[in-house]
């Protein structure tokens, strides 16, 4: 197993949705890093997917997945007045 940090700090909180939303981006970016570890080889795989429609789609349901994930960790942001 990779020493790579797939949470990073050790926790999904943050203090508003849109550092919320960051946060899932960069969680997809390490799932992907971790299941194709190699650099080269993930930037030939661009090339595949920028012009792949339904690959695209896939992306933002996998970040999409993630942030639903760290919103219901931060109770939707519900509890904090700076989001309100």
């Amino acid at each position: 197993m990779s020493d790579l940090q797939l949470v990073p700090g050790n926790s999904l909180l943050t203090a508003t949705p849109e550092e919320g939303r960051q946060l899932a981006v960069k969680l997809a970016r390490l799932i992907i890093k971790l299941t194709q570890p190699d650099d080269e080889k993930r930037r030939q795989q661009r090339a595949i997917y920028a012009d792949n429609p339904m690959m695209l789609i896939s992306i933002g349901q996998t970040v999409a997945a993630e942030f639903a994930t760290i919103a219901a960790a931060n109770n939707y942001w519900r509890d904090r007045p700076e989001t309100r």
